[in-house]
């Protein structure tokens, strides 16, 4: 591994390679500190301040060429982020990101060439049943990725935590991962299903996004 290392010219980041590990071991990892509590806050701030000018849509279900908004599926507000419009706090999200991205296509060869990211808030209710993150006219999205914006508050008894669905030795495993501040998650979009369970309590928010290849 060092001698690919020093073939690249690249220094070799524990914390992505825990996450490569953990995509290698289980087609999914869950990272808490993928973000400072200051980075989280000044994302969450974000978030909140293009809420209240009411720039979020409906969420919907289907690739763009075939949107559909159904309540009984998801019930989720998003509003896409322009890295070209990047605010400040826009712009410390995509930096780490595309620094994740350069190193997985460097040490991995994924091949991600493209990516794409949007705001999420979930209103209390609120939920999004089980699904796979692909669509069967665009199959590009390599590995889905979520971020939670939920202030240091939130407890695990709102609800509206992820649940990814995985096989292991010929059973179904469910794993719930509650929306704690700061926490990455990241799964193979075409490989497991997963829902987000009904929020009981408040809103929950985060950056949901997916790392495309060609």
């Amino acid at each position: 591994m060092s001698e690919l290392f020093d073939q690249l010219d690249f220094t070799e980041n524990p914390l992505y390679e825990s996450i490569i590990n953990d995509l290698l071991d289980r087609q999914y990892s869950v990272t808490d500190n993928f973000f400072s509590e200051e980075e989280v806050e000044l994302l969450r701030n974000s978030l909140l301040e293009k809420y209240e000018e009411d720039n979020f849509k409906k969420a919907a279900i289907g690739s763009k060429f075939d949107e559909q908004v159904v309540k009984s599926i998801r019930g989720d507000f998003i509003l896409w982020i322009d890295e070209q419009k990047a605010n400040e706090a826009e712009v410390v999200f995509f930096s780490k990101i595309n620094s994740l991205v350069q190193y997985l296509n460097k040490t991995c060869f994924m091949g991600i060439l493209t990516k794409e990211f949007h705001y999420a808030i979930y209103p209390e209710g609120t939920f999004y049943k089980r699904h796979l993150d692909t669509f069967q006219s665009d199959s590009r999205r390599k590995l889905s990725f979520v971020c939670y914006l939920n202030d240091e508050h939130w407890k695990n008894e709102n609800g509206g935590e992820l649940v990814i669905y995985k096989e292991e030795s010929g059973k179904e495993i469910a794993e719930s991962l509650y929306p704690l501040p700061g926490r990455v998650v990241i799964f193979e979009s075409q490989l497991l299903e997963h829902e987000v369970k009904p929020v009981l309590v408040s809103e929950r928010y985060s950056i949901t996004g997916w790392l495309k290849t060609r």
